[in-house]
């Protein structure tokens, strides 16, 4: 079976043991089950149950493949596989996930078997010239059992909205960036992973949560188990968990109304998933930072280099961008100048298809990649000591 081609997911249909659902008899049993895969943490390592051996398969493959099997659990049906993916493409345009900046053009005539693999292949990958893998399924794939935990309370009720995603999305936005600012010490990195992080959600919040709001959001037990383990995991950034951030956890733990038992073993799972597969995935913010920035260089190079005369064409059109970007050549610019040019440059990738690449969420990170590339557009009289090269 190849999750990456069409098909795949009428082939795992089939592959799934019809007592599958059986076995998980409620969502935290399930929950339980998939912690070992590195699904909650967004570094999927195995198969569900090793339904499927790993072999071959890349992170985000195994990713699919444990998404889908968790949504057909949830669905509670592999009788009647119509009815599943039925339901699980309804739940997602009701999400507006088809409309989403990673979504635009997966729905077709036609809603069945092919959408949904288009739902999923973009709900876990986002372009990879935008997020390197490793950063990619650090967030955004950790986020993804927000999908389950709506799409349980969707077959409940029978409605959801974007919102409630938004809602969830935001809670868990508001303790693991808490959960990052309790370090004592941080370093460059802690604080470019924070930034990282904040850019780089799904839904972008105009109006953050406050803690108390967070918590207070959260309702269930499996909402709050998901949170706890969301923040050990953005703890054990640096591979420890020590001092006050050990305090922060067992404090977080009595907030969301858990035992103390409840954050030794979260603390513990993260912990043994990393000595298990340490050769597999990448939880250290130093390495996650750094391979993002370095990757996004290579690739933001190459974006300026393919469009440079439709840069300078549309450069030449703002006087005032262009005499802040000569000014960037010689002295740092102020954070209000700075944004000037990051709304202004944003306006301008969106008359250039091939960079609506910085328009996503994230996008902005990259922004200060580019001023340092796009200094070699302009005259040369911006820059008195340019050397040609």
């Amino acid at each position: 079976m190849n999750p990456s081609s069409s098909g795949w997911i009428k082939k795992l249909i089939q592959l799934c043991n019809k007592e599958l659902s059986k076995e998980f008899t409620s969502l935290s049993v399930l929950y339980k089950a998939l912690i070992p895969c590195g699904y909650i943490y967004g570094s999927n390592t195995k198969v569900l149950k090793d339904l499927i051996k790993k072999g071959d398969l890349s992170t985000e493959e195994i990713c699919k493949i444990n998404h889908l099997i968790t949504l057909i659990v949830t669905h509670n049906s592999v009788k009647d596989p119509n009815e599943f993916i039925e339901n699980t493409v309804d739940f997602y345009k009701k999400i507006n996930a088809h409309k989403t900046n990673f979504l635009l053009d997966i729905i077709i005539k036609n809603d069945g078997y092919d959408t949904l693999e288009k739902i999923i292949h973009r709900r876990i990958q986002i372009d990879d010239n935008l997020i390197d893998k490793s950063f990619n399924y650090f967030i955004t794939n950790a986020l993804l059992f927000i999908d389950v935990i709506a799409y349980k309370s969707f077959l409940t009720t029978g409605t959801i909205t974007e919102n409630s995603i938004i809602q969830e999305e935001s809670a868990i936005e508001t303790i693991v960036l808490t959960t990052l600012n309790s370090k004592k010490d941080k370093t460059k990195y802690d604080n470019s992973l924070i930034d990282l992080f904040e850019q780089s959600l799904r839904y972008q919040q105009t109006n953050k949560l406050s803690y108390p709001e967070a918590i207070k959001l959260l309702k269930t037990p499996i909402e709050k188990q998901y949170i706890l383990d969301l923040a050990c995991m953005a703890t054990w950034s640096d591979k420890k968990i020590v001092g006050k951030e050990r305090f922060f956890l067992f404090q977080l733990g009595i907030d969301l109304n858990l035992k103390t038992e409840d954050v030794k073993n979260a603390m513990n799972s993260i912990s043994s998933l990393h000595t298990t597969h340490k050769q597999d995935i990448v939880l250290g913010s130093k390495n996650i930072v750094k391979s993002f920035y370095n990757n996004s260089s290579a690739m933001v190079k190459k974006l300026i280099s393919r469009n440079s005369k439709r840069l300078q064409k549309e450069l030449s059109q703002s006087k005032e961008l262009m005499l802040l970007l000569s000014k960037s050549t010689v002295k740092d610019l102020s954070k209000e100048e700075q944004k000037k040019v990051q709304e202004q440059l944003l306006d301008i990738f969106k008359a250039i298809p091939s960079l609506a690449i910085f328009l996503l969420p994230g996008g902005a990170l990259l922004l200060p990649l580019v001023i340092k590339f796009i200094p070699k557009l302009l005259p040369s009289a911006f820059d008195d000591n340019r050397i040609e090269e």
